[in-house]
């Protein structure tokens, strides 16, 4: 015991010998908290008056000739027009199809970029523009601003945001909004195991499956939105 205890004592001694010689003090726990409360502030400033909108993701290797592209613009085009400001992930892709959209509409186009190694560059259709250092930080300020959820065909980061937004409407730590995942023939894969493995084996219930709508033209999109808070 009392030799586990000296090599922690070490340990931290090293720890702390590192960073004074480093001086670099952005690097310390307390100053990322800083950080961090920073970009919530900001993101809860800028957006506080932004009214109803709703959050599109999908994948930012979607090219401008490609499908999909172009129903994410229609889509985001049409729930502008309804009234809807569209936030998006603020890069290329399907983000930009859809701030492009948003932007075609003169509604109110926004993007939530991230810094990553890759640099994301944000898209030329944003009207108002937030940088983000963390991911969580940015995806609480996707799901505190919407008011639906578009789920574009995509990878990993978009399927990160359909489970994270489906847990919380079913732990019921956000108020339920409508979920529509497009494109049936893209999801299918994943769709088919939800219903068959996974409910098959206890992990979710038939309700949690009505979390979600799958939708597959742009009116199907709008109209699922609509008929939803018509009911609410």
């Amino acid at each position: 015991m009392i030799k586990r205890n000296a090599d922690r004592v070490r340990t931290y001694r090293q720890c702390v010998t590192a960073r004074n010689v480093r001086h670099d003090f952005t690097s310390e726990d307390p100053w990322r908290l800083f950080r961090i409360m920073a970009e919530f502030v900001e993101g809860f400033e800028v957006l506080s008056c932004v009214g109803k909108a709703v959050s599109i993701f999908g994948s930012s290797r979607t090219s401008p000739g490609n499908k999909y592209y172009a129903i994410a613009e229609e889509i985001a085009y049409r729930l502008a027009k309804e009234g809807y400001a569209v936030i998006t992930g603020g890069g290329p892709g399907i983000m930009e199809a859809s701030n492009k959209g948003a932007r075609r509409a003169k509604g109110h186009s926004i993007g939530l970029n991230i810094q990553i190694p890759m640099e994301q560059k944000a898209n030329p259709f944003i009207d108002t523009l937030l940088d983000f250092r963390y991911f969580f930080v940015r995806k609480v300020i996707f799901v505190k601003y919407a008011k639906a959820f578009v789920i574009m065909p995509g990878g990993y980061g978009t399927m990160d945001e359909l489970t994270e937004a489906l847990n919380l409407i079913q732990t019921h730590r956000i108020q339920k909004f409508p979920v529509v995942i497009f494109g049936s023939k893209y999801w299918k894969g994943m769709l088919d195991w939800l219903k068959g493995t996974v409910l098959e084996s206890g992990s979710i219930s038939a309700e949690d499956l009505k979390i979600f709508k799958v939708a597959d033209t742009p009116q199907e999109v709008v109209s699922i939105i609509k008929k939803f808070y018509a009911r609410s």
